[in-house]
């Protein structure tokens, strides 16, 4: 694949479990994109014959663990685009406001993230024990990390693909649980490795659609401790490659 500079190729990344019902609605709200990529964590129904029904130039990636992380990571290893665009299969995210990342990214962000609590976002999902821990996420994220986020815990994002190694995924090792970073925590490992790493942050204000059909894999407890684990993994981190930088500026 080769791109100008006028016209950056879109990947666009889509985890999937048995979402065979959800993806005719995702599917036709697609905007022309270069590449889409479905990646499948092993779906006991015809998710992946819908897809390719629908799509027949859809490229499907099977994860090799679990995971929504794991697959993001899979999908993120196989795309051949400029730009990497993740969103969801059941019909939450809205594949319409893909081109409003698009525009972020080619204004000069490295990283745009989606947020349902900026400008003209929104939720018809989230419930309020959710909303309140993510308000208290993103808090602490931003006093641990000097970031600015509105919402941490949401994963419509997109990226340079350039930017890739500065996440720092594991997309092959084999294992039949799942590794740190394989479960809902990885939208906010994107965020906090993102701040790491001064990417330029742009947040992209998105209204979240309640799923269309099926039930949400998301447990608000256990997810949200993943997330205050990532958080305590990173923070470390993050102090470190603030005393380097510091170190070289003197």
């Amino acid at each position: 694949m080769l791109s100008t500079a006028s016209e950056p190729l879109v990947s666009v990344i889509i985890p999937a479990l048995n979402e065979a019902r959800n993806l005719p609605h995702v599917m036709a709200a697609l905007p022309a994109v270069d590449e889409v990529i479905l990646v499948d964590g092993g779906s006991t129904d015809d998710t992946v014959d819908v897809a390719k029904r629908l799509m027949p130039g859809i490229r499907v990636v099977q994860q090799n663990r679990r995971g929504k992380g794991n697959a993001l990571a899979c999908g993120f290893a196989a795309a051949t685009g400029d730009i990497i665009v993740m969103i969801d299969a059941d019909g939450s995210t809205d594949p319409k406001e893909i081109p409003s990342f698009i525009a972020a990214l080619r204004a000069g962000a490295d990283f745009a993230k989606g947020s349902r609590f900026s400008g003209s976002g929104g939720s018809a999902d989230i419930t309020w024990l959710r909303r309140l821990g993510n308000h208290g996420l993103s808090l602490m994220v931003n006093v641990l990390f000097r970031t600015r986020y509105s919402d941490l815990c949401y994963g419509y994002n997109a990226f340079w693909a350039r930017h890739l190694d500065v996440f720092d995924l594991d997309s092959t090792t084999e294992a039949e649980g799942r590794l740190w970073g394989d479960g809902f925590e990885i939208e906010t490992l994107l965020n906090l490795r993102a701040a790491r790493a001064r990417l330029r942050i742009v947040e992209v204000p998105s209204y979240e659609q309640q799923r269309i059909h099926g039930e949400s894999n998301l447990n608000a407890f256990t997810d949200g401790m993943r997330v205050l684990r990532t958080i305590a993994r990173e923070w470390p981190r993050r102090r470190a490659s603030a005393h380097r930088e510091a170190e070289r500026t003197r």
